[in-house]
């Protein structure tokens, strides 16, 4: 993984204001700048960037984050390949490390790009000289523009036709971009020969691969470049990178088969759509184009092949869409593919189909269904069996609520049974949370039920305080990331670890102590892809909302904690004088807490921390 310390001193060396405009004109508002969001379509600007905290936040769909983050989610790119560009920006050298859970590749030669380049310059020259080629084009129905917009080529049919562009055929850089094939003789020859060459590029708009199609019925009909150390199939998209604009206008992207479906749709007019590259669609697919639009549609063939790469399309889809995301699936007639279908059709007619494509609950819904007979118990019991896997994967958790009812109705059993058969748990219904305005205010005495306090071992009467607790804690959160030191001053003991919001306190105490000077971005960016990252983003987004003043943040946080701790202090209290008779050690215990209580009455918010008292459990 890359060093904190390197990212850290990137953070604080790059001015997001610079790295956004790069991308998206920003106007001077006040201390901070806005636009109108390019993550969503809006009239009213309600993009914010703040040079103070190099950090952005959407007010209206709540996209937010640092310049690594923006660079990702905006042009796509991969973690590294974000921080490496900005890293160039600043004349900062990305240090030799270890990737996460990724196996090692090797080192790219540094002028591979250069050689891959080159040879896509030949194949588009050898284009214009080949009647051949342009003969085929045409009949796809291919302006020269497009051809051009795509950087379209043709390989001649020589078996060394390379060797003219680079003299020294022998050179190792040549098969390291899988350009060229040894035999097992020994001798070299070029891997595309007489087909249509289709670059492939990266997020960079560099070229990486190639696709090439045969011309006639020879085979295979689409021969795709290996992997190398700058192409990586299940990460890379044919077209991505001419499609990322329209992809944003239209507000949806397309996922098609085949190079050709890709620029078909272009060519008439529908040029938010990629492409996979010969293998069937990947997760690292679904969420790089996820974090480009809000609606992806995959559109395949309606034959058996084109039905069994949409279920798959599905299947990864399941761990990886959000509440507010739409996948959805068309299934064009068996006889035609995109390519075909809009060429006959029109593009009326092709985005006519778009909208009627099928929501993945109704895909995956109709899918189940016709796989058994639903007529029978048997049917319907295997019905279950079928879904289970497939509800267990889906992150989403009110699609996944919703699908465990469908389901449930249709097998004709109860929610709660189809939960447990699906191997589904269901939430404690959340109760709504009232206002407060103090901690202690949510934890008022309820003598309905018992449980164990999060506070000092002490009792508490309800399951809901633990939701209303979340509300300071929250605070508390923002409070950190506002103003680091505090941590010092943060017990780390005092909530409840069943909270999530208690973990990430303590987590987010813990490395603040080291980190005592670490701006809101590089806070983000270290507790990025890690269990906390939820709550460590929704506490900055809000921290953007709280107009707070630097003398506010010391105030509330000193305020919170002397509130927490007159619920201990109050629990304890309770505890004892709820007995008949106590013991010396108690009376003697009894009097302290009384002192303490009145003290945390006059405790001022501004001052030190109050001192807490260990109090021992409460055992029964």
């Amino acid at each position: 993984m890359i060093p904190d310390s390197f990212k850290q001193d990137l953070l604080n060396r790059v001015d997001i204001v610079d790295v956004i405009e790069r991308y998206v004109p920003l106007k001077k508002t006040g201390a901070n700048f806005s636009a109108c969001c390019p993550f969503h379509s809006e009239k009213t600007p309600s993009f914010t960037v703040s040079p103070g905290k190099q950090f952005y936040h959407c007010f209206g769909c709540g996209a937010n984050g640092n310049a690594i983050s923006f660079l990702m989610e905006y042009q796509g790119m991969g973690y590294v390949e974000a921080v490496k560009d900005l890293a160039e920006d600043v004349g900062m050298k990305l240090p030799d490390f270890e990737p996460r859970n990724v196996q090692k590749k090797p080192d790219a030669d540094p002028d591979l790009y250069g050689v891959v380049e080159r040879a896509s310059q030949y194949f588009r020259e050898q284009l214009k000289d080949s009647p051949k080629a342009i003969e085929y084009l045409k009949g796809r129905g291919l302006s020269g523009k497009v051809a051009a917009r795509f950087g379209i080529g043709y390989a001649p049919d020589g078996w060394q036709s390379l060797q003219s562009v680079f003299p020294n055929y022998a050179d190792k850089a040549l098969k390291d971009a899988g350009l060229v094939i040894d035999n097992d003789e020994g001798r070299r020859y070029d891997r595309f020969r007489d087909r249509i060459m289709f670059p492939i590029l990266n997020q960079r708009g560099a070229v990486i691969g190639f696709g090439g199609r045969v011309i006639g019925d020879g085979e295979p009909k689409y021969l795709n470049s290996p992997e190398t150390p700058l192409f990586e199939k299940g990460r890379e998209l044919y077209g991505l990178s001419q499609a990322r604009l329209a992809i944003r206008d239209a507000g949806r992207v397309i996922v098609v088969e085949g190079y050709m479906d890709v620029v078909a749709l272009a060519q008439h007019g529908v040029e938010y759509a990629v492409a996979t590259l010969g293998t069937a669609t990947t997760p690292t697919h679904v969420s790089k184009l996820l974090r480009q639009t809000d609606e992806l549609v995959f559109c395949f063939d309606g034959d058996g092949a084109g039905r069994r790469a949409a279920w798959h399309a599905l299947e990864v889809s399941l761990p990886l869409i959000a509440d507010q995301k739409v996948v959805r699936f068309l299934l064009l007639p068996p006889e035609d593919d995109p390519d075909s279908f809009i060429r006959a059709h029109g593009r009326e007619a092709f985005e006519a189909m778009l909208l009627k494509a099928k929501p993945l609950s109704t895909f995956m819904l109709e899918g189940l269904k016709g796989r058994v007979d639903m007529e029978s118990v048997e049917g319907r019991s295997r019905l279950i069996h079928e879904a289970g896997p497939l509800l267990q994967k889906i992150a989403a958790p009110a699609m996944q609520l919703q699908l465990l009812k469908q389901i449930a109705e249709l097998s004709g059993i109860s929610q709660d049974e189809a939960a447990r058969l699906c191997g589904i748990r269901l939430s404690a219904p959340r109760h709504a949370l009232p206002s407060v305005a103090r901690p202690e205010e949510s934890f008022a005495r309820r003598p309905e039920v018992e449980q164990r306090s999060p506070l000092s071992g002490a009792r508490f009467r309800d399951k809901s305080s633990l939701l209303l607790e979340r509300k300071p804690i929250r605070k508390l959160l923002q409070c950190l990331i506002a103003k680091p030191v505090l941590a010092e001053d943060l017990p780390l003991d005092l909530f409840d670890e069943e909270l999530p919001e208690a973990r990430a306190l303590q987590a987010l105490t813990t490395f603040l102590r080291e980190q005592s000077e670490a701006s809101v971005a590089f806070v983000k960016e270290c507790f990025r892809n890690t269990l906390h990252e939820d709550v460590i983003q929704d506490a900055v987004m809000e921290l953007e909302a709280w107009r707070f003043q630097a003398e506010d943040v010391e105030a509330e946080f000193r305020s919170i904690l002397v509130s927490f701790e007159s619920v201990r202090v109050r629990a304890r209290l309770d505890e004892l004088t709820s007995r008949n008779e106590l013991s010396p050690d108690e009376k003697s215990e009894l009097t302290r807490l009384l002192q303490e209580q009145q003290a945390l009455k006059n405790q001022p918010v501004s001052g030190p921390p109050v001192v807490h008292l260990q109090v021992p459990p409460v055992t029964r």
